[in-house]
Order: C-alpha cells, then structure tokens, then sequence
C-alpha cells in the first residue's frame, strides 16, 4: 500500500534530523539548494520566478512532485521577489527582465566606492549607537529610489514606497508559510529551513560599507569596526530566532561569505568575524536549534575554529572546499553538507554525476552524518537530467 504524503514526511523528517545530529539514518537525505532550477523544472524562466512570487513557490512543489528523492528543500531559493523590491525601489538590485536578460539570475550590486557605499566611514557611531535608526533613517533613503531622509521635503512616493513595502513584506511572509504546508501536504516533503541570518561582520562587508570599505576600516578604525558587529549581532539573533517555528527539528540558516579563505587573513578572521559568530550559534544553540553554515567560497584555513562550537550545533555546507578534508576537519563533531560540483551538474553528463555521488556517498555518507547536495544554489544552469540523476543516484545509493 502506498505511503500517504503524512508518512512521506515523517519518514523523510526523522531522516533529515538523524543525519543533522550525527546519527545513521535509514538513508543519505537529499537536501537540493535549487533556486533558479526549480523554476526551469517547473516550465518557467527567471524572470517569471523573481517577479511572480506565486510561480516561484509553485516551481518548488512542482520540482517536489516530478523528482523523486528529495527529503528536503527550501521552499523559494530565488528570495528576491520583485513585488518587495520595487515596492521600495530598491537600488542595489539587478533584476532579470527590467536590467538583465530574462533568463539571468538576479544580482547584487555591492558598493565600490566611498562615495556609493550605503554607510559612510564616518558614520560608525550612530550606526553602534542605535543600528535599527540608521537603517530606517539612513540605510534605507540611500538604498531606494523613493524613501527620503528625514528632513527632506516628503513625497507621495516616500510614503507609498514604506506602505507598499510593508504590505508586500507581510504577504510574502504569508505566502512562504502556506507554501511550506502545502509541500507537506502534496509532496510529503520537508521544508528545510527555519529562520535566516547572516554573519554580523558580514552584515558590514555586504550592505553598508561594501567589501572595500570593510578592508579599509578595519586598518583605520578597527574598535569601530568590533563594536559595530556587536551592536548588529543581537539584531541578527532576533531574527533568527524570530519568526522560527516551534518544532526544534528544522535548523536556522546562516550565509556566509568574507570569512572565506582569501578575503582576510587569518588574524582579522579570529578578531573580527569569529567572536560575533560564534555568539550568535551558540545562542541559537542554547535555544535547542541547530545552524546551517552555508559556508560560500574556501574556509580551509578557518575550519579549525568551528571546532570550538558544541558538537552537533552545526551543520556544515561546503562549497569550494575538498569535502573530504571537511569532513577530516569537522566531520566527528558537524554533520556535513554538499559533494556534487556545480559545474558537473552544468556542464556533464548524468552517467557522471550518478557516479560521482555513488562515490561520495561510499566515501563519506556510509556511518551517517551527512547530507547530499550540490556545492552551491543551483540556478537556470544546471541540467534538469543531471539533477534527476543525483536524485536517483542517492535513492539507489544512499540506503545504509
């Protein structure tokens, strides 16, 4: 008799949890990042899944319901939904189908200069004092087309791009919630994530000062630049935390990008971005979640300091790094995530990428502990028969 979708999601729940918890379960999960993919399984184009918010959730059931094998996902990897962003104007952004071609992801534009960063290298002190003021009063007005400083003369547009904006940002909320249920309950899969956060220092180096900014101030006025990722560390642990569901099971997401290997060396890393880090998931921690360290680019000369973190409080995403040096590292403490290069699932074959995983799975997956994904979101260029091939290779494979 067939599984109801309830089972299917018991069952594939208790398989995510075990391997996130170091535990063996009755198979390697597989848990696919798939933003832009998602949309091009389902029949739709990158701009119809950044600016229809609707088709995006709905790509993800569809990828749900036609690839058999996945346990976990999330339920819109392609965040950016137009009906938010232009709502506000944002700057920052480039969107497919308004700046580029219909079937280009979109992108993030980071400040380069002094003159164009969102935060001034003077402005480090209002920023420690109050960091929700400065974003509502200066971060916002220079990130958007309408919203005006105050004392500037008001607009019809500054007051429509703040209630618009807030509109849109509840009812995408709302949306993401139903979504989730309803790939519980048509698909019987998992929703992988509970809650989003970024690296305080990060917070810095991505949105206000840009990366240029970051390098110069830490020379310049490194105590500002340490009070700073204090001040914006409990705002990232609310928000966390903050809209997380009840059910401890589903971890919280942490993205992280200037600790890489290659930005900073190791000494500004243990003084500037580790100490707020590290706060925040033990407090998440503290609180009966694990964190996803979706650690995007190199991190092999940082490995070393997640060891201090509590066992099992983290699960770790490797992307450009060997996995199996990861998993020599940190694989007796964290469960680890990823295996299958981007650029096989873009540009080779499915025999290739069944015996890539097959491979990974016999080397790494055997006594549980690990999760299988690619090494990065997939987006429009991964091949839909690659994909399905992971798929069905870590079903056939993956049984312990």
């Amino acid at each position: 008799m067939a599984k109801t979708m309830e089972e299917l999601y018991q069952e594939r729940m208790t398989r995510y949890s075990k391997a996130m918890k170091l535990e063996k379960p009755d198979k390697v999960p597989f848990r696919p990042f798939a933003a832009e993919l998602a949309g091009k399984i389902a029949g739709y184009n990158s701009q119809e899944v950044t600016h229809d918010v609707d088709k995006a959730l709905d790509a993800v059931i569809k990828m749900c319901k036609k690839v058999e094998g996945i346990d976990a996902t999330v339920s819109n990897m392609v965040y950016v939904w137009t009906g938010l962003t232009e709502s506000y104007g944002t700057r920052y952004l480039r969107i497919p189908g308004i700046d580029l071609e219909v079937d280009e992801s979109f992108q993030y534009m980071e400040p380069r200069t002094e003159e164009t960063a969102f935060m001034k290298a003077d402005e480090y002190d209002r920023f420690i004092e109050n960091p929700t003021e400065f974003v509502a009063n200066v971060w916002m007005p220079r990130i958007s087309k309408y919203i005006k400083m105050p004392g500037e003369p008001n607009t019809m547009a500054n007051n429509m791009a703040w209630l618009r904006g807030g509109i849109a940002m509840m009812m995408y909320g709302g949306k993401i919630g139903a979504s989730v249920q309803k790939m519980r309950d048509e698909a019987g899969v998992v929703s992988c994530l509970d809650g989003a956060l970024k690296a305080p220092f990060d917070i810095l180096a991505d949105k206000f000062r840009g990366f240029r900014g970051v390098a110069y101030d830490i020379r310049r006025q490194p105590d500002k630049v340490l009070k700073a990722t204090e001040a914006v560390a409990p705002h990232m642990l609310w928000n966390a935390l903050g809209g997380a569901n009840a059910d401890k099971r589903i971890p919280v997401s942490h993205w992280m990008h200037r600790g890489a290997t290659g930005f900073f060396s190791n000494e500004i890393f243990e003084k500037f971005y580790w100490p707020s880090l590290k706060m925040v998931t033990e407090k998440i921690w503290e609180t009966g979640r694990q964190t996803i360290y979706y650690a995007e680019g190199k991190w092999s000369k940082n490995l070393k300091y997640f060891r201090e973190l509590p066992d099992k409080s983290i699960i770790f995403h490797c992307d450009k790094d060997d996995i199996y040096e990861v998993h020599k590292v940190l694989g007796d403490k964290f469960c680890i995530s990823g295996g299958v290069p981007n650029h096989l699932l873009a540009f080779g074959e499915p025999e290739d990428v069944r015996r890539h995983v097959k491979k990974i799975i016999q080397d790494l997956g055997r006594n549980g502990g690990f999760i299988l994904d690619a090494e990065a979101i997939m987006q429009q260029d991964v091949k839909v028969e690659n994909f399905i091939a992971m798929a069905q290779a870590c079903t056939e494979y993956g049984v312990l």
